[in-house]
């Protein structure tokens, strides 16, 4: 597919301007598989969990390009820098969809206790519609326990708010609205989501070294 300006960067992929109405999201490294992602975003959108559209890829597709519904609205981390979002309501806003994902049956096992995770589900993979959030990225997501989603969005949120900077304390705002209740975070669900930030490749150092304090500041949370 012929590509239009680029409009988006994010750790691993760029967004392009593609047909009207569409984007084309394309796997810099090339180890994508946009063909299995589409399917997990159409499962969830046919339960009524708010993502973009997907378009069927072609025969000539390769497996890293993924042409989605082109959204017009501010990410939440956007909309938080711009003060239309306070970071309480932000936190909140996450904790309401990480809910109800969970309610959405999974895609291939039939074990009831086993849901679709998204597994990056943070305040910059949400874009803020006129029609309400839509949750983008969905490039990590497998099937599992609810406990594992709750402990990577914890854990990114706590990370930010570990390394400083400007955005510490909007971070940490966010973090108690979003363990605040119901949280479904498990003792082992955070134990994995740290074991795999730790080993995630696209870490930088001072985001691994601030691990243990992230650690620390979640627990903080549960009492």
């Amino acid at each position: 597919m012929r590509t239009g300006r680029l409009i988006g960067a994010g750790r691993t992929a760029d967004v392009y301007e593609a047909d009207a109405g569409w984007v084309l999201r394309r796997d810099r490294e090339g180890t994508g598989d946009a063909v299995a992602e589409g399917a997990v975003m159409e499962h969830v959108r046919a339960h009524g969990y708010p993502v973009p559209r997907v378009r069927p890829s072609t025969t000539r597709s390769p497996r890293t390009d993924l042409v989605m519904e082109r959204l017009a609205g501010p990410t939440m981390l956007r909309a938080c820098l711009d003060g239309a979002l306070t970071p309480q309501d932000a936190g909140g806003l996450l904790a309401g969809l990480l809910r109800l994902l969970h309610e959405v049956p999974a895609h291939r096992s039939t074990d009831p206790g086993v849901r679709v995770l998204h597994l990056d589900l943070h305040p910059d993979n949400v874009i803020l519609t006129a029609d309400g959030p839509r949750v983008i990225d969905w490039s990590n997501a497998e099937e599992g326990d609810p406990g594992l989603d709750w402990g990577t969005s914890a854990v990114i949120l706590a990370q930010v708010a570990a390394v400083g900077g400007p955005l510490a304390g909007p971070a940490a705002v966010m973090l108690a609205a979003l363990l605040a209740d119901p949280s479904a975070l498990t003792p082992d669900g955070l134990a994995e989501a740290l074991r795999r930030r730790a080993a995630n490749p696209t870490m930088g150092a001072d985001e691994v070294a601030a691990l243990p304090a992230a650690e620390e500041l979640i627990r903080s949370h549960l009492g």
